[in-house]
């Protein structure tokens, strides 16, 4: 079972894809399941899941901004209030949900947090695969922290157009990602995304905040 865990919607600022090509698009790549992660908001996700059939499970997710970095929640039922990394962690915990850090070491972009020994007790799973990290090395360090705090990993094509979606996968096989992923039973597969596809979703988000003034 093939479950790409990192990709965003319409509802992300700097994303366009509709939820219903999402699903399309993650069936005719093969995946059994898929967590949109829009920045912000669980709203995508839930657009999604009306879409899906049986044999798709949609994970309702968001990739929260904080002061030191985005944490992605996966398994979510409530929006996410806070902007304080602790605040937000606490809230993911509360609703039973799973703390990821997405691209911790990807300093090209710099959005993602920059783990320290203390930052290892905040993370359920750190994201050791992510297709948007240009630099070999961002994804082999976030593999590297993984192993030395013991710490499950997670994988995702980050994806903000439909031709990304299915880059990156966690696969595993007894039917349940979230017990597979705490157990450590699952493999990572992935490839990286185009450059050209960064520079595009920087001029996405400038249009959309432009026409949203």
């Amino acid at each position: 079972m093939r479950y790409d865990l990192h990709i965003h919607s319409k509802y992300s600022v700097d994303g366009l894809i509709e939820p219903k090509i999402i699903v399309k698009t993650a069936i005719n790549q093969g995946l059994s399941g898929i967590a949109v992660t829009d920045h912000n908001t669980i709203r995508g996700a839930l657009e999604t899941k009306k879409f899906a059939p049986e044999d798709l499970e949609v994970i309702v997710g968001s990739e929260i901004g904080t002061e030191q970095g985005e944490v992605i929640g996966l398994f979510l039922s409530e929006e996410i209030v806070s902007r304080q990394l602790v605040e937000v962690v606490d809230e993911i915990r509360e609703q039973d949900g799973l703390v990821v850090l997405p691209h911790p070491f990807d300093h090209l972009r710099g959005s993602g947090i920059q783990p320290g020994e203390e930052d290892a007790k905040l993370a359920d799973c750190i994201e050791t695969f992510n297709s948007r990290c240009l630099h070999d090395s961002y994804n082999e360090k976030a593999k590297i922290y993984a192993e030395k705090y013991s710490l499950p990993c997670s994988a995702g094509s980050d994806a903000h157009f439909t031709r990304e979606i299915g880059n990156a996968s966690v696969n595993f096989s007894s039917g349940n990602l979230r017990k597979d992923l705490l157990k450590g039973n699952y493999t990572i597969h992935g490839r990286k995304s185009s450059f050209i596809n960064l520079g595009l979703t920087e001029i996405v988000k400038t249009w959309r905040k432009t026409v949203s003034r």
